[in-house]
């Protein structure tokens, strides 16, 4: 078969050249429902068919919305861009307004959802959408039409016209319209054709350090209405991966069940594995403390060439005392490879998980690149950097401005954004997309720093970069979210998300007692310890920039209360909204 162009090409390709019993698992209650390359195959032309009798026409925009990741989803999406129609997907943890605002800004003819929650939640606002849209689901739901009643499987009146239609779809048609909730104002549409994506996903290949031999099974749990898990279960499809699909709440259980080759992760749940496995091996008494002690010191020595052989037989004598029991207990004995992208991974977690024979492997891009810009990897020599996004995958292009600011030119840079072209040309010029994050180049390695409106200046004229110090504090094992401000102010502070599960631990072995109210996280000994932390972490930056004060945050940031984007990144103004009282207790002294 031809190189894929398609998005929908993937799966042809995959029932021509090696066709799986098992293409996709998805879990419902305590097993998996499989489907096979075959069955996808006859299921989204099926849908595609009952699409056409329904009148969907080129170019028509159909949202979907899933609450977690199922086989349902990519038969829909296969079927929409068979029709020439445009996916636009949805994040199921938006607020009604947002789902009002895309919906009417996209001018969506249909809409499917996973479950009666969803359905519920779309339907409270039914009446403010403009262009009055069906609506289906994917489960059995009371009032709603099910997504199967779509489905033309027997007749074949309409397969001539799927096939005219299906055969007229090229590469640099509108694939999907992705509405990306920004830290400030309404969501932007980013507009990605299929070559944008299938670019990416051929680029990305090369990365990827499936098994040499036999099925590979894949892991997929974080929301694939996000760019970067859908271009992951492109190329699963586009390698025979078997992706077993499930949610974020049962990825504890799922690990152990599947014991997946590779999944992709975002850098706050490393951080809970990590802080979880610290906090039970710090529980330990005696030898047994002392040995994960020694072997947790051991990672922090991490690189990923030049060691000495000391250090190499060190490290394979930690595997066999603790790294191979943490990687049973987790469900990782097959890994070999986790991907991690949406955020900036703190350097001791990747050494973390990499000495500790857990390939962690990080990248860059955004919704607007389709999204892998690089990545690190394993296959190759000196293709992994910890620090950094790795490097430049084929095809695309980097280059710097004066201030820092990357500028991405390549087949997977996006369309522009819907209905906004003045916006548009403000972040396309000349082929380059402005990123507006800040980065450098080390030895061919990419290493972000910073976003560039995040930037702030002190009182004292000197600019700060938050993202850069957020990143060192969250290097602390006290600290699980923060956030850098002190814009006009004389020093930078900090607003401190604790990490309890470390904490609690400690007040235990203090004796500090913990009440209701969560008052222990004020006690003179837990502030003492996280700012002798943030002391520490003070000298790797000049004067100016380092944290001077600091206020406790009981509760974590959360996309519920405004405070962070689906894909985990600081709505600051409103973080400093909630916080007023303690900014201004920050820096009244």
């Amino acid at each position: 078969m031809t190189k894929p162009t398609r998005l929908f090409d993937f799966a042809y390709q995959q029932l021509a050249e090696m066709p799986l019993e098992a293409m996709i698992k998805t879990k419902h209650g305590n097993g998996w429902v499989s489907i096979s390359t075959a069955e996808f195959v006859h299921q989204t032309e099926a849908l595609a068919k009952g699409l056409l009798k329904m009148g969907v026409m080129e170019g028509d925009k159909i949202a979907m919305i899933t609450s977690y990741n199922r086989q349902e989803w990519n038969v829909t999406d296969n079927a929409v861009l068979q029709t020439g129609a445009v996916n636009v997907p949805i994040y199921p943890t938006m607020t009604e307004s947002d789902y009002e605002y895309i919906l009417n800004h996209s001018e969506a003819k249909m809409i499917f959802v996973s479950d009666i929650a969803l359905y519920k939640k779309v339907m409270g606002i039914y009446d403010r959408l403009l262009t009055q849209p069906k609506v289906f689901s994917f489960e059995e739901v009371e009032g709603c039409e099910n997504w199967r009643s779509i489905m033309d499987e027997e007749s074949d009146e309409h397969l001539a016209v799927l096939h005219q239609r299906r055969d007229a779809v090229v590469g640099n048609q509108l694939a999907t319209i992705i509405y990306t909730s920004g830290t400030t104002g309404l969501p932007k549409g980013v507009m990605l054709s299929h070559t944008n994506i299938v670019s990416t996903v051929l680029a990305s290949e090369p990365r990827l350090p499936l098994l040499e031999s036999g099925v590979s099974v894949g892991l997929s749990f974080l929301p694939v209405c996000h760019i970067y898990e859908r271009m992951l279960h492109y190329l699963y499809f586009h390698k025979k991966v078997t992706v077993y699909m499930t949610n974020m709440e049962a990825i504890k259980d799922d690990l152990n069940a599947v014991h997946p080759h590779i999944f992709s992760a975002v850098p706050r749940l490393l951080e809970k594995v990590f802080d979880g496995v610290v906090q039970k091996g710090l529980s330990g008494k005696g030898i047994k403390k002392m040995i994960f002690q020694w072997a947790l010191n051991l990672t922090q020595q991490w690189e990923s060439s030049g060691k000495s052989g000391w250090y190499q037989m060190q490290l394979s004598l930690a595997d066999k005392l603790v790294f191979s029991k943490i990687r049973l207990a987790l469900g990782l004995t097959e890994i070999r490879a986790i991907a991690s992208g949406s955020a900036a991974l703190q350097p001791r977690l990747a050494r973390f998980f990499n000495a500790a024979g857990m390939v962690v492997l990080e990248g860059y891009g955004l919704t607007e690149t389709s999204p892998v810009v690089s990545v690190n990897t394993v296959r190759g020599e000196d293709m992994l950097r910890i620090g950094s996004v790795g490097k430049l995958v084929e095809g695309v292009e980097v280059k710097m401005l004066e201030d820092g600011e990357i500028l991405v030119k390549g087949p997977n840079v996006m369309l522009g954004y819907f209905k906004q072209p003045e916006l548009t040309a403000e972040v396309i010029k000349d082929g380059w997309f402005y990123t507006g994050d800040i980065g450098i180049f080390k030895d061919g390695f990419l290493v972000i720093t910073d976003r560039k409106k995040e930037m702030f200046k002190t009182s004292g004229g000197k600019y700060v970069a938050p993202q850069v110090i957020e990143n060192a504090l969250k290097e602390s094992l006290f600290i699980e979210q923060c956030m850098v401000i002190g814009e006009n102010q004389k020093f930078p502070g900090a607003l401190i998300v604790p990490d309890r599960l470390v904490l609690a631990e400690i007040a235990r072995q203090k004796g500090i007692t913990q009440d209701q109210g969560g008052d222990w996280l004020h006690h003179d000994t837990i502030k003492e310890l996280i700012w002798q932390d943030i002391l520490k972490i003070n000298v790797q930056f000049g004067k100016w920039e380092q944290v001077k004060s600091f206020q406790i945050v009981h509760e974590p940031f959360s996309i519920n209360k405004g405070e962070i984007t689906p894909t985990l990144k600081l709505k600051r103004k409103k973080i400093l909204e909630n916080y007023r009282h303690l900014v201004d207790k920050m820096f009244s002294v």
